[in-house]
């Protein structure tokens, strides 16, 4: 594995000023291989890659990261595959840590990180749900359930035997969770590398953050869990957190109950006074408590939606 070569593969639609970033970032890892997939793009995204000396592929519909990251699998040459979404930047040492995993354990087939606890925009809410991202992500087991695409890598022969990602999620979904479930299901380890962290450059507003939540993870999620009939406590399933979701819920019939609920989330709220105050701490509770309202909905609406096919 010291002599790995490593491809790193980015899915973009319109990436902008920030996809740039995310380019110039990607230079300083120096990886043997930049795969630019534009997925049906029209800001000229494209161009910006080539500039970058990425080999450039363009898909004339969007399809969706799935397909994109799919198309960049077909094409790349290294022996390990680094996805990386188009609006987060790396750090120089990214593929020297993914190196050090993957030559220490020989069994590990693919390995992620996280957001960092530094998100690039300064709005509420884009602190709120990336700082949330981090604290989950950093307080999960290393030896990991699951897959993410945002910063994650997986040894070319083992993606390419499984099939890449599923291209029936059409919007970026829960396609690496999907991804690895099938890796685990095949005898394979999965590693969370705490250390590898990635600032995500996204603007998050009430809209997105809830559409996001709600239909593109919570539900096809809870599809997942009753197609592979495993429910995982790690990340956001852990026992707390489902606790939690039944307490919010509780709480409309007893008000008391939000305090339970909240106190289930002692850790996060913690982490949310160290890292940006009392005020923020405050304006962060109503949205914990909205948030184990519209998980456990989607929930219900996932396994509904299952039960019906």
């Amino acid at each position: 594995m010291d002599t790995a070569t490593f491809s790193v593969i980015v899915p973009v639609h319109n990436g902008g000023e920030k996809f740039r970033r995310c380019l110039e970032s990607i230079r300083t890892a120096s990886p043997s291989e930049l795969i630019v997939v534009a997925d049906g793009d029209s800001d000229g995204s494209w161009r910006a890659a080539e500039a970058f000396g990425a080999k450039v592929i363009r898909l004339p519909e969007a399809g969706g990261p799935a397909r994109a990251r799919n198309a960049g699998a077909r094409a790349a040459q290294g022996d390990v595959l680094v996805f990386l979404d188009a609006d987060v930047t790396v750090a120089p040492d990214a593929l020297r840590q993914i190196r050090e995993v993957l030559e220490r354990e020989p069994d590990v087939a693919a390995v992620f990180g996280s957001y960092d606890d530094a998100p690039a925009e300064p709005n509420f809410l884009s602190q709120y749900k990336n700082l949330f991202h981090h604290y989950v992500h950093q307080n999960a087991r290393e030896e990991a359930s699951t897959f993410w695409a945002g910063c994650g890598a997986v040894r070319r022969d083992v993606f390419l035997a499984l099939g890449g990602f599923d291209e029936t999620y059409r919007r970026p979904s829960i396609e690496d969770i999907e991804l690895g479930y099938r890796i685990r299901r095949a005898g394979h380890r999965i590693r969370l590398l705490k250390t590898l962290q990635v600032k995500h450059l996204k603007r998050w507003t009430a809209r997105s953050l809830l559409y996001a939540d709600f239909w593109l993870r919570a539900v096809p999620w809870t599809e997942l869990i009753q197609r592979h009939r495993e429910l995982l406590n790690d990340l956001n399933l852990t026992w707390k957190a489902r606790a939690a979701v039944v307490l919010g819920w509780l709480s409309l019939l007893v008000p008391p109950l939000v305090a339970v609920m909240l106190a289930m989330h002692a850790g996060l709220l913690k982490f949310f006074l160290a890292k940006r105050g009392l005020m923020f701490t405050l304006a962060a509770l109503p949205w914990l408590w909205l948030y184990n309202l519209y998980s456990g909905l989607g929930f219900a609406v996932g396994l509904a939606r299952h039960w019906m096919r």
